[in-house]
């Protein structure tokens, strides 16, 4: 039952992103493929433990409370997963997997929560947050 619920709260929750890609749509260019100005925020955030320095659960888990944290805030996005490198202050290499978390047009408050979510929950030092403007539009079918 409680997966029949959520499979219902997901399909609400793309009706009403539908909805609102179709309201920034209209705020566009009346149906044209004019370009709008949107903010992208993506939030970096690693696996490895701040304490141990290595990852403790398996990449999947740390996904799917990803999405969970996205679901409960109600926001739309996008998540990659990336792998990479860095240097700690005392000069230690360190490589890692990375969730990299896109948010278009997301409020401001909302995003630091996540992020603050995100850095708690995960168990980390920080997460790092970057904002772009980019332009785009939405392809819709035509009638």
């Amino acid at each position: 039952m409680a997966q029949y619920n959520n499979y219902m709260l997901m399909k609400q929750r793309i009706a009403q992103q539908m909805e609102w890609l179709k309201r920034r749509s209209a705020e566009g260019a009346s149906g044209s493929d004019e370009k709008i100005q949107m903010i992208e925020t993506r939030l970096y955030v690693g696996l490895n433990d701040a304490e141990t320095k290595e990852q403790i659960l398996e990449t999947e888990q740390y996904l799917q409370q990803l999405k969970n944290l996205c679901f409960t805030y109600h926001v739309p996005f996008s998540v990659g997963i990336e792998e990479g490198g860095y240097f700690h202050d005392n000069g230690d290499y360190v490589e890692e997997k990375t969730l990299v978390l896109t948010l278009i047009d997301a409020d401001k408050d909302t995003i630091r929560k996540i992020a603050e979510d995100l850095r708690v929950l995960f168990h980390q030092e920080s997460v790092l947050l970057t904002e772009d403007v980019v332009r785009g539009c939405y392809i819709e079918e035509r009638h």
